[in-house]
């Protein structure tokens, strides 16, 4: 039945896939509300370590339908490794981030990301990138500017961990593009053993001893991201990366209701600004290169999870 349903080849598959879309971007904010809910009681390497062992009870399935041989014998090894440095940088600092800052703000940083990488596409990959593009990258980086508030008075530790862990989340997002060869199973296995590594040494001398509750709060924080990761996915096989790379955006929507719910934050007038200059700025991104290349690549939507 369920494969009759999101069959891509049936006449519905398009709106499966938007709907997928949509509730992992559900997910993945969920994911994120319930991880600054955690690191208020929690070190960041705590719920990494806890995170990484929940995203076992899918991933192991996953494993055991697969050739080990491919976890080990990947095509540039020295990629995979900056990859996974890249993808532990991203989850690490947004934890770190989401400590003081509200879901929102954070959330606008990480909303940048495919403005930095249509800039570092172009840099680095030789991909072409025209005039207007090159305008929506340079307004784009302005909302980050308003959103960073980059004062004396204002600027912080945990709005430098917003901002760098947007960074490493870009780069995860081209290093995606270039091993696009590779299994997604093994992508996301290596990432969260590294997690699961940088969480036992961030915990040393830092670990709370949690309640029942607690301990399933912070398994099903992997659990949750895993199920959100894999709904992305299988909606890119049914409907055109143009279509659904907008849908993204919902997370930013989820985030500023998230943190207002259960946080009680609302984001300030530089925050709302910058979001909406970075949103604009994206989306005529996203316009250029489906009218220059007719697709938008697959790695240009939300990222693994946090």
């Amino acid at each position: 039945m369920f494969r009759k349903i999101f069959n891509p080849l049936g006449a519905n598959a398009v709106l499966a896939g938007i709907v997928l879309m949509l509730i992992g971007n559900f997910m993945f904010a969920l994911n994120d509300a319930m991880g600054k809910w955690l690191v208020g009681s929690f070190s960041v390497g705590q719920v990494l370590l806890m995170r990484s062992a929940g995203a076992a009870f899918i991933l192991g399935p996953m494993l055991a339908r697969q050739d080990l041989n491919a976890l080990i014998k990947v095509h540039s090894p020295g990629l995979h490794v900056l990859r996974v440095l890249m993808a532990t940088a991203d989850v690490t600092l947004f934890y770190a981030a989401v400590v003081h800052l509200p879901l929102a703000d954070v959330m606008t940083f990480y909303m940048a990301g495919p403005i930095y990488v249509a800039a570092i596409s172009h840099l680095f990959l030789g991909e072409k990138v025209g005039w207007r593009r090159w305008l929506a990258i340079l307004i784009g980086f302005g909302g980050v500017v308003i959103a960073l508030h980059p004062s004396a008075a204002s600027l912080s530790w945990s709005s430098i961990f917003a901002l760098v862990g947007s960074f490493s989340y870009s780069l995860t997002l081209v290093l995606n593009r270039t091993l696009r060869n590779t299994t997604d199973a093994t992508l996301v296995t290596w990432q969260t053993v590294a997690a699961f590594l940088t969480g036992i040494i961030l915990s040393v001398g830092h670990w709370t001893a949690p309640s029942p509750v607690d301990v399933v709060a912070l398994l099903l924080l992997g659990i949750v991201s895993c199920c959100a990761h894999l709904m992305i996915t299988r909606a890119l096989k049914l409907a055109p990366a143009s279509l659904l790379a907008p849908l993204q955006y919902s997370l930013l929507l989820w985030a500023i209701l998230f943190g207002f719910l259960f946080f009680g934050d609302a984001p300030g007038r530089q925050i709302l600004i910058g979001s909406a200059i970075i949103v604009f700025a994206g989306l005529f991104i996203f316009h250029r290169k489906a009218v220059v290349d007719q697709e938008i690549p697959t790695d240009a939507v939300p990222r693994d999870g946090h």
